[in-house]
């Protein structure tokens, strides 16, 4: 580690010094919640597992000799909240929090076996031989415990970073404690990963700022560990594939990983991130000020590093860009899913072809920039009540800079979720509405809504989105709303609201819409012809010094995979 990097760690680490709560020896935190897994709902405070056990390996990480007894305490408290009965259901995972025990879960996170099992791993490998006799018994039980969570739950290969890690706890594990079982199993569960990433040439949650950087972590804890030979030999070829995606999707004026996002928790690209980023290409590309660089304390001795050939997207624009991957092929008559990404000097914007509208996806997402350090993004939500509506199917055909999509409705789908929040095809609501949130900064731009259309104007870029047909249970002529909040703009299309009502979507017999977007240095223009027939919206853009683009969708909700059997293509 440079030194720069190591003040980073040591102030990271003195930063987490004054959340620590002595008595329960864990830390303190504000409570933050994806809305699911967890019961809490209103707490201000609450004590964290997982970070916790981050604060712990990070003072043995830094040899700070003060908290050797504390990192020791830490663990030896974590250890106990382990589900340690084998014939609990729960066996071998801890809660998310101290204050909420597994079985008030809803429902537990087995992930956390994964997690915690890798962190307590890590700090046996590098520490253990100076731990407590006891400690270290109590901490290999554990270990081992979370390994047998991990092959009973069993995850398969789509799982992308569950696959990898429970791979890396079990097989790393399984050598290190010398349980052959569980080498073997984290072999096999490593070679199923590689046979079926390599088949599919993607991860399946495909281009996620988050996964794909915890995919490489994960990895690169393989690398770092794993002494097998085709273990090492697999995760090389594995990094160099992740590594490949996440430079040829970043726009290096702009500083943002361009979308699609098969999953993602923020929009613009956190400092962390940046950072890692910087890290990982070890001193040639300067991404985070010196000011913000931060380093996350889970990234110590993994030796994390970008393959040179690919350190050059990140640190200089080389030209327009376009990427056209498979992500998901289509079963049962449905259509495959493609993610396209396009990239200009001034913006970039990517879609997937198809996808629910989860809160974790961004299905259609531009950055852009107005001037130098200034960036912003235009988002693609769809939104019940305030949050993200997992039963809204998107749907897409992308030329360049524009973008004919859908939206329709599943009567199979999630709620909040799209497997733990089931609807049944019905929901109670006062509103729906398709949003594009626009963040950052867009000074010198001006926002608007017009009718059928809205968007942004300034000098040198335009972005619009116009409504092309769009049915509500009987209902047409739907105009865009403009609202800004929290310094945000939000253009608002709305299909319903009002009082609160019960909306089956079982027995509504129409509900659906097609819209064009656009972003390019010109105003778009929305020549499109439209029909609606036998059930169907059918839209054909004619786009200037483009192939056209055309899309087909039912107007009526109806079960997920038969929203997507007909063909995109215009008839």
């Amino acid at each position: 580690m440079n030194p720069g990097h190591r003040d980073a760690f040591v102030r990271a680490v003195e930063a987490m010094h004054a959340d620590y709560n002595e008595p329960i020896r864990m830390l303190r935190r504000p409570f933050k919640s994806p809305g699911y897994h967890t019961t809490i709902r209103s707490a201000e405070f609450v004590h964290p597992i997982r970070e916790t056990l981050d604060y712990a390996l990070a003072l043995l990480d830094g040899e700070f000799a003060a908290y050797r007894q504390r990192s020791w305490d830490i663990l030896a408290n974590i250890v106990s909240l382990q589900d340690q009965d084998p014939a609990s259901p729960t066996f071998g995972i801890w809660p998310w929090f101290y204050e909420e025990p597994i079985e008030r879960m809803a429902p537990p996170d087995w992930n956390w076996a994964d997690f915690c099992g890798k962190r307590l791993l890590f700090a046996a490998i590098r520490h253990g031989s100076a731990f407590p006799s006891d400690l270290s018994e109590a901490v290999r039980r554990a270990v081992l415990n979370s390994c047998e969570a991990i092959r009973r739950r069993n995850v398969g290969p789509e799982y992308t970073n569950i696959a990898i890690m429970g791979a890396l706890v079990t097989l790393v594990a399984g050598e290190h404690y010398a349980v052959p079982g569980f080498a073997e199993y984290g072999l096999k569960r490593l070679e199923r990963f590689y046979e079926y990433t390599r088949e599919r040439g993607t991860f399946n949650e495909y281009n996620s700022p988050t996964y794909s950087l915890v995919a490489i972590e994960e990895l690169s804890g393989l690398a770092a560990y794993a002494q097998n030979p085709s273990a090492r030999r697999w995760t090389e070829e594995l990094l160099d594939m992740a590594w490949r995606m996440v430079a040829v999707h970043f726009h290096p004026l702009l500083k943002q990983w361009s979308g699609p996002h098969g999953r993602a928790y923020d929009t613009l690209l956190p400092d962390a991130k940046l950072s890692f980023l910087q890290l990982a290409c070890g001193g040639d590309v300067e991404l985070a000020a010196s000011e913000r660089f931060v380093f996350e304390p889970p990234w110590f001795g993994l030796n994390i590093s970008c393959p040179k050939p690919y350190r050059g997207w990140f640190r200089a624009y080389d030209g327009v860009r376009e990427i056209r991957q498979l992500v998901n092929r289509g079963s049962d008559g449905s259509q495959d899913r493609w993610a396209v990404m396009h990239m200009e000097e001034r913006f970039s914007l990517g879609t997937f072809t198809q996808n629910i509208m989860w809160n974790q996806c961004r299905n259609m997402l531009a950055y852009f920039g107005v001037g130098p350090e200034a960036c912003a993004y235009a988002r693609l939500r769809v939104l019940h009540d305030g949050y993200d509506f997992c039963s809204a199917v998107f749907r897409s055909e992308q030329r360049e800079g524009h973008v004919l999509f859908g939206i329709q409705f599943a009567t199979d789908g999630g709620g909040r979720h799209p497997a733990l929040d089931p609807t049944q095809g019905k929901i109670a609501a006062s509103d729906l509405r398709v949003r594009l949130e626009i963040g950052g900064i867009t000074e010198g731009m001006e926002a608007y809504a017009e009718g059928a259309q809205a968007g942004l104007r300034g000098e040198n870029l335009h972005l619009a989105v116009r409504t092309l047909a769009a049915a509500w249970d009987g209902r047409r002529g739907f105009e865009w709303e403009l609202a800004q909040e929290d310094g945000r703009i939000h253009l608002d299309f709305v299909f319903y609201s009002g009082p609160a009502a019960t909306i089956d979507l079982r027995t509504v017999t129409e509900a659906g819409a097609i819209f064009a977007f656009a972003i390019s240095e010109r105003a778009p223009v929305f020549d499109a012809d439209v029909e609606e027939k036998d059930g169907f919206i059918r839209a054909h853009w004619r786009i200037p010094g483009r192939a056209p683009a055309s899309l087909r969708i039912r107007m009526r909700p109806d079960e997920h995979h038969r929203l997507l059997l007909d063909p995109t293509s215009f008839i």
